[in-house]
């Protein structure tokens, strides 16, 4: 959108403004607003700054005309006087202090979530190496994993769900299991389940594509149609992975039709025993929804993959007789209206990528804004219910410019894991 550089004795309230400073050398929130009270002109007046770039097409109201050199004076009169002038100068630049500690603390809770997400994942690929060799041990250090994200689950009032950062294609089973695990286990706790429930959904969800770990890499990479044998082949995986876990007696028995029956539909269409109906576990019909979703993010085909909220709309346009429809609800209700990993446009026609989501305040993410003039790594994140701005559309990352991509860096794999602060206590 152009703007037009104009004197600060021109400006006024309505217009909207980009100040030609960087974000620490004045006292507004943002490098580019619009102007709103009297006291804000002032203060911009003050900053010693003697033009700004005004944007005609976001702006209320015109520009003021030109001063004359014989006007006397550079900008209209004003009652405020210096004195309160500068204790709101010094409010703002409380409240900006303020706010880069939210910051701060909000980075420091993404660096703590990160390394939770991170140790599971490699507790996840340790349980899969061990599987064939030595599946006590598998099932034992599951359960204590499943256990703990269980405990600290019931424990969290809100649920704040953190986007996680860039997994390795060729890990992606573990983090795919790791996804639909916890996701389900958030599903879960929405739906009001116990404990036992919840740790039950957690081990089946995990393991619920061990199978494909016997599936040829070759038919689970192609990327072009199976074959009738190599999809049949490929629907052996629910059975090779109910062979793994019954080699083991702990395994949670309410857990293994969730393995068995992953990829059956309630209208009967699925496999592999075409159930349909009640006839499908409840627990199962929670985590077939979840599971899909994440299919439907990283399918073997990344040029099909499709952005979080456009899967949530698949789902909710494509699945009234396949999929339970109150878990479809919750779901989004876990992963907001912009789930995490989403790029968005905001209503002052900023760009950024939601971070996190928080299971109470569903419209109002937490978002990553592209700031070209701030470095990507002190990048403002902002509330955007405290910002008193809203989400007006959702962007494909790969029709993104360039400078923006790189700066935001929209992952190719969208992976989360939920805020515990009480992990490392």
């Amino acid at each position: 959108m152009s703007s037009i550089k104009v004197t600060v004795d021109r400006i006024q309230i309505g217009n909207y403004i980009k100040l030609p400073l960087g974000w620490c050398d004045h006292p507004f929130m943002f490098n580019n607003f619009k102007i709103e009270s009297e006291e804000q002109l002032l203060l911009i007046r003050k900053l010693g700054v003697s033009h700004v770039a005004v944007y005609p097409q976001r702006s209320d109201n015109g520009l003021l005309p030109p001063q004359t050199s014989t006007s006397g004076s550079t900008a209209p009169s004003s009652d405020i006087s210096n004195i309160e002038l500068e204790n709101i100068q010094r409010e703002l630049w409380e409240a900006k202090q303020e706010n880069i500690e939210k910051l701060k603390n909000h980075r420091r809770k993404i660096i703590k979530t990160e390394k939770n997400f991170q140790s599971a994942a490699v507790q996840v690929r340790s349980v899969m190496t061990k599987l064939a060799s030595r599946p006590l041990n598998a099932i034992d250090e599951a359960t204590q994993l499943v256990g703990n994200m269980a405990e600290s689950l019931l424990k969290e009032e809100h649920i704040v769900l953190h986007l996680m950062s860039e997994t390795k294609e060729s890990e992606s089973i573990y983090y795919h299991s790791l996804n639909v695990s916890v996701l389900s286990m958030l599903l879960a706790k929405m739906k009001g389940l116990d404990l036992n429930e919840i740790k039950t959904i957690g081990m089946g969800a995990l393991f619920h594509d061990m199978g494909k770990l016997k599936i040829p890499p070759q038919i689970l990479r192609k990327k072009t149609t199976l074959t009738s044998a190599e999809q049949n082949f490929l629907k052996l995986h629910p059975k090779y992975g109910l062979d793994f876990v019954n080699l083991v007696d702990t395994f949670p028995e309410d857990a293994k039709a969730i393995i068995s029956q992953h990829h059956e539909l309630l209208d009967g269409s699925g496999y592999p025993k075409g159930l349909a109906g009640d006839d499908i576990d409840p627990l199962v019909q929670l985590v077939s929804i979840v599971n899909k979703y994440d299919t439907l993010c990283h399918p073997l085909d990344i040029t099909k993959a499709r952005v979080p909220s456009t899967a949530l709309s698949w789902l909710y346009k494509n699945s009234a007789n396949k999929y339970n429809q109150s878990d479809l609800k919750l779901l989004v209700k876990i992963l907001g209206i912009y789930p995490p990993g989403s790029v968005v446009r905001l209503s002052n026609d900023q760009v950024g990528m939601v971070l996190s989501v928080n299971s109470e305040r569903l419209l109002f993410p937490n978002i990553l804004i592209y700031d070209p003039e701030v470095p990507r790594a002190e990048a403002p994140i902002i509330d955007l219910e405290a910002r008193k701005l809203t989400i007006t559309g959702v962007l494909k990352p790969d029709k993104l410019p360039e400078r923006i991509y790189e700066y935001l860096n929209p992952r190719s794999r969208i992976s989360y894991y939920f805020e515990n602060d009480k992990s490392d206590k």
